[in-house]
């Protein structure tokens, strides 16, 4: 996903990347500069009581501003589906769907939406995630026989 650089020029509207490990990052929508600080959007959890629980769920997260250094030292662009849909005009309408979802409580989940789905919905409208994708594409077949012969 995105380009292999750890530290690229960032544009506001931007998917920006935080690798965790091999098979999963991280992911936000930069915002610009506050005070010579350049700050990201993200959906998270995190200093909330929230849990996952249950099913990779998490019922008290919401959408932050941090700092883009607070979310990762390594990080890049990574704006996926540029060639399926239109990018939306940050000023007009990202900027304040981000200002709008600030401080409300959202529902994390693991497969329908994550950080990933989130930072697709404010940059292009549509709820994406390559991550999850890639997932459903192995565990699927194995799925598939036991649904057909109503084992399941």
């Amino acid at each position: 996903m995105g380009s292999n650089n750890s530290q690229p020029k960032l544009f506001q509207g931007d998917i920006v990347e935080f690798p965790r490990n091999k098979y999963f990052s991280h992911f936000g929508v930069y915002y610009g500069e506050r005070d010579g600080v350049p700050y990201v959007a993200h959906l998270t959890c995190r200093d909330s009581d929230a849990k996952l629980l249950l099913f990779g769920r998490a019922l008290r997260s919401n959408v932050r501003l941090d700092p883009l250094d607070l979310l990762g030292k390594e990080y890049k662009v990574s704006n996926m589906l540029d060639d399926s849909f239109p990018p939306r005009d940050f000023p007009d309408v990202v900027k304040p769907a981000i200002d709008n979802l600030l401080g409300t409580e959202v529902t994390f989940d693991i497969l329908f939406h994550n950080s990933e789905h989130q930072a697709t919905l404010l940059r292009y409208g549509v709820k994406r995630s390559q991550q999850i994708e890639r997932i459903y594409k192995h565990i699927m077949p194995a799925w598939k026989k036991p649904f057909e012969k109503k084992e399941l």
